[in-house]
């Protein structure tokens, strides 16, 4: 799946976070804990350069505790302090002003010792659309500041906003990259939520989730729509979930699409559980 697609925005955000740079003291990069590495931009590090950087693992109630362990170290092995989050209810939010303050803490000591006393601590809030930015920084602010909602590109213009004494965040439209060159990485975006729908075929993302869950979450899988074993053709798997589903056409066929669109929404729901769709082992392999 080859997806073509990087709107004026875009290229006008990545520009935006170039020339506020020189302000930002902390870059704090947000991705989905589902899926760490797929849902970041290979263009931040070139962007962020050397600036401090707080990774956030957001979304991490719908991801596989193991995993997000494994993932955390992974990151942290390459000398970016990492923290697993949920923006939605709030889990882990007092770590984020800690975590930014220490990661200044050398720089603002060096401002005592020349007898300035340190502002708030101006941080950059970077990832691509649908991570949960805006739900952090609404969280963080503790009212209702940045756009939400659950389809990607809410957020279409930057801002500042205080957070206490402590932050001062700037919020930026969400960055993705011109082409996705790897299928993988491509579905894997796709299967969370953070393509739009419209631009996809679901039947497609759908298979390749079915077939991951398949392979390393059958259980949930079968829980989920009470199969007693997992059909080894895809098409016969499909049929199963939507027979017990209702996702009908007329004289009792299978509607694939129905089907398609109940199983992606209930993935991205939690409804089948704690789900992550790699591991640092796989970027390794591929």
């Amino acid at each position: 799946m080859t997806i073509q697609w990087f709107p004026g925005h875009m290229a006008k955000a990545r520009r935006q976070v170039q020339e506020k740079l020189k302000l930002i003291d902390v870059v704090v990069e947000l991705a989905d804990a589902r899926i760490p590495n797929s849902s970041r931009n290979p263009m931040i590090d070139e962007i962020v350069s050397s600036k401090p950087r707080l990774m956030l693992l957001n979304k991490a109630d719908l991801a596989d505790d193991k995993k997000t362990s494994e993932w955390i170290h992974h990151f942290q092995s390459k000398g970016i302090k990492t923290l697993a989050i949920d923006a939605q209810s709030g889990k882990n939010m007092k770590q984020i002003v800690s975590g930014c303050q220490e990661l200044v803490h050398e720089k603002w000591e060096r401002m005592r010792a020349k007898g300035v006393n340190p502002r708030a601590v101006r941080v950059l809030i970077i990832g691509i659309p649908n991570v949960g930015k805006s739900t952090l920084i609404n969280k963080l602010a503790k009212k209702n500041i940045a756009k939400t909602g659950d389809r990607p590109g809410v957020t279409t213009a930057q801002q500042w906003i205080k957070v206490g004494k402590e932050l001062e965040l700037l919020d930026t439209p969400g960055i993705l990259w011109p082409k996705f060159e790897d299928e993988l990485v491509g579905l894997r975006l796709a299967t969370t939520g953070a393509i739009k729908d419209t631009i996809i075929n679901l039947q497609e993302v759908a298979v390749y989730a079915l077939r991951f869950l398949s392979e390393h979450y059958p259980n949930m899988l079968k829980e989920r729509y009470d199969l007693s074993e997992i059909p080894e053709e895809i098409v016969e798997l499909f049929d199963e979930i939507g027979k017990r589903r209702g996702c009908l056409m007329g004289g009792g066929l299978i509607d694939y699409d129905k089907t398609s669109e109940l199983v992606l929404r209930e993935i991205r729901a939690g409804r089948l559980g704690d789900l992550t769709f790699e591991s640092p082992s796989d970027w390794i392999e591929e």
